[in-house]
């Protein structure tokens, strides 16, 4: 059957499930009877709030679901969530053209995208309010797999009716913008990750790294050399009693997520200090 035809059958159902819980896996199965995919979600991130998974596929890991990973924190360096957030981008992306170089050797890649199988993945960002938006995934899992240049065009022509609806849909879900602003939070525990322990170059390195960003692009970021990167990168690891970028991924998540009443600077101040004696 032609695209235009599923595209047109798919869109009479999906316009009055608009508002509707059946909304966000009626949208994922026209998106998989136009375009081949093994994988898909959607998350929507409200105004102020923490992501809401909206539509999942379960993976289960060695170390345990890879959306709980996710939710605790890790979001905060997902590519398609900082083209949203920091650089205000929305339309249809792939990983590769969003995420910086050396980004596969991150442990944040490791945990979430190759651990859900990834070969390749193209994802629609939509801008719902001010600063809330939906990110809809869609992924390839057999090896060596990727999208097409007819399935990305594809994807491109409808995201102007996928944008219209989405937004009609999750604008009623934005809430109210009162209260504490948790991504904002959240974003400030992730910039003051390990200042408390480091010095203010070596806070810099360890933010890229943990970003997946390679020594030769945080080098040039902060318009030092290699040697130096790698010097820093060192003092670090030591300062902090990690050996691996593994070790420090975990350590920003465990301490990110152990934050109490959390009011800014770094979450590893109250993470490293010993428990309180109990008062016999």
């Amino acid at each position: 059957m032609p695209a235009l035809d599923v595209f047109s059958q798919h869109l009479a159902g999906l316009i009055p499930a608009t508002g509707q819980s059946t909304f966000p896996a009626q949208l994922v199965a026209m998106l998989r009877a136009l375009v081949p995919v093994d994988d898909a979600s959607i998350i929507f991130y409200p105004e102020r709030d923490l992501p809401v998974v909206e539509y999942f596929e379960e993976h289960e890991t060695a170390g345990g679901s890879t959306l709980d990973v996710f939710a605790k924190g890790a979001f905060l360096l997902d590519p398609y969530y900082l083209a949203a957030t920091r650089d205000r981008q929305f339309g249809v992306f792939r990983l590769r053209e969003l995420s910086p170089s050396g980004f596969k050797d991150s442990e944040y890649y490791k945990t979430w995208y190759r651990n859900c199988g990834y070969q390749d993945e193209c994802g629609f960002l939509i801008p719902t309010s001010e600063q809330g938006f939906v990110n809809i995934a869609l992924g390839k899992t057999a090896a060596r797999a990727s999208f097409t240049q007819r399935e990305r065009k594809l994807l491109q022509d409808i995201h102007p009716s996928v944008a219209a609806l989405c937004q009609q849909h999750w604008a009623q879900s934005e809430g109210s913008k009162d209260g504490v602003d948790l991504r904002a939070q959240l974003h400030s525990a992730l910039e003051s990750f390990g200042s408390s322990l480091l010095t203010e170059r070596e806070t810099q390195v360890i933010n890229l790294v943990l970003h997946g960003h390679s020594t030769k692009t945080v080098a040039d970021k902060l318009s030092i050399s290699m040697e130096t990167v790698k010097l820093h990168r060192k003092h670090a690891y030591a300062k902090l009693e990690v050996s691996s970028q593994a070790e420090l991924f975990y350590l920003f998540l465990d301490s990110l997520m152990s934050a109490k009443d959390y009011a800014g600077g770094d979450t590893l101040v109250a993470y490293l200090q010993p428990p309180a004696r109990s008062q016999t």
